[in-house]
């Protein structure tokens, strides 16, 4: 593409776009998430590939507004840093390929109709004004063009890669057995070195950082081994998520936590305990909704149980109507604290025992019932009428982060 410098007053409008551009507000960056993740569902509710899209979104942003700082107007090459290559891997990996090209223009066009805002905040000269918005065009449209020819190379790479060694095979073992094909349990066992007879415990062990030291995600990996006394099947779904799973019915939680909280990055989502291949398939896949719940509502819990979290998986689905049922459940009692509120669940969680819950509580029962008639004042209707929706709306807000 031929490259015709532009006037020095649209090369001064070009520097102060991409000042603003450097330093976006927090609403641009929340609009040109949303926009991109809108654009693929399956991408949104994966924690891991939601934070490295995120994460890329603000590279190319901030890696086209800076070239633009140092020389306005200039072509921009493109960018092959290490966020834009994280989404290249790990949807190669996933096999959501297309989603690379659909989301990169999802972004382009949200930070076009930006660029544009600002330009006509900047000047009102039309000549001024043609000249700036085409040179700007072309020099998105180009660097965007480079970005995903250099990404497409990654995904060749990284599709190479997966189809060579043991992790290809077992990773295709685990799929086919996930998606119900035809393969045989002696075939699987014999390619995974794990037996498919009996319960089964699958969990899902990923890092916040995917930036950070990966090898936490295999130590965390191995602590979920040791808390059940077995080895754990331990397979690498991407870089930054293991899919685990352990044979038996016994976790020790508490072990599980101790190891989990040296790890401040790695968060684990355990699904039930299941018998055989349906069990494996079934756990698995309780444990994935567990992460996207965890994901979905921001939690900062640590660890999730399927069996704690099912209700409030289901609750959640939509995130603005379990809002608005919060707001109605509980009243004033949503923003009483957390002490309150913890009080008012264990009670109900005892089945509105109050000697039971003050003994749980370790606190004294005229103390607990002191509490509870403070939360009748700030509930919409007292408690007795209606327990069962405050017991879901604070279970929804002891997993959701602030």
């Amino acid at each position: 593409m031929s490259w015709k410098r532009p006037s020095e007053p649209v090369r001064e409008l070009i520097r102060q776009c991409a000042q603003i551009t450097v330093n976006p507000r927090a609403e641009w960056l929340e609009e040109l998430d949303a926009e991109v993740l809108a654009a693929s569902p399956a991408i949104a509710a994966d924690p891991e590939l939601a934070a490295a899209v995120s994460l890329s979104n603000r590279a190319n942003l901030y890696f086209w507004g800076a070239a633009n700082v140092r020389d306005p107007g200039a072509p921009v090459p493109p960018n092959t840093g290490p966020e834009p290559m994280s989404i290249a891997r790990e949807v190669a990996r996933r096999g959501l390929t297309a989603f690379t090209l659909d989301a990169y223009r999802v972004g382009e066009a949200v930070a076009w109709r930006r660029l544009m805002e600002i330009a006509f905040e900047l000047t009102s000269d039309p000549a001024e004004l043609h000249e700036l918005l085409d040179v700007c065009s072309r020099s998105i449209s180009a660097f965007i063009d480079g970005t995903l020819a250099g990404i497409a190379t990654q995904i060749d790479q990284e599709l190479d890669d997966l189809t060579r060694g043991t992790h290809a095979e077992r990773r295709e073992t685990v799929a086919l057995i996930l998606d119900g094909a035809p393969i045989t349990r002696k075939r699987a066992e014999a390619r995974l070195g794990y037996a498919l007879t009996g319960p089964h415990t699958a969990a899902i062990i990923w890092s916040d950082d995917p930036a950070g030291d990966m090898g936490r995600l295999d130590a965390a990996a191995e602590a979920l081994g040791q808390a059940a006394r077995v080895r754990p099947l331990t397979i690498l779904a991407s870089t930054a998520t293991r899919w685990v799973w352990v044979p038996g019915k016994s976790i020790n939680t508490v072990a599980l936590g101790s190891s989990i909280e040296s790890m401040p990055d790695i968060r684990v989502a355990i699904g039930p305990c299941a018998e055989g291949i349906d069990g494996f398939r079934r756990s698995h896949f309780d444990a994935i909704t567990t992460q996207q719940m965890m994901a979905r509502l921001q939690s900062p819990q640590r660890v999730a149980f399927f069996a704690d979290v099912e209700l409030v998986a289901l609750i959640t689905g939509d995130t603005d109507r379990a809002t608005e049922f919060v707001h109605h459940a509980l009243g004033e009692l949503e923003g009483a604290g957390s002490e309150l509120q913890e009080y008012v669940r264990v009670f109900v969680d005892e089945q509105c025992n109050a000697s039971r819950a003050a003994a749980r509580l370790f606190t004294h029962r005229n103390t607990l019932l002191r509490r509870l008639a403070r939360a009748d004042e700030l509930l919409p209707r007292p408690l007795a009428e209606r327990s069962v929706n405050v017991a879901v709306a604070l279970e929804v807000l002891r997993w959701r982060g602030k």
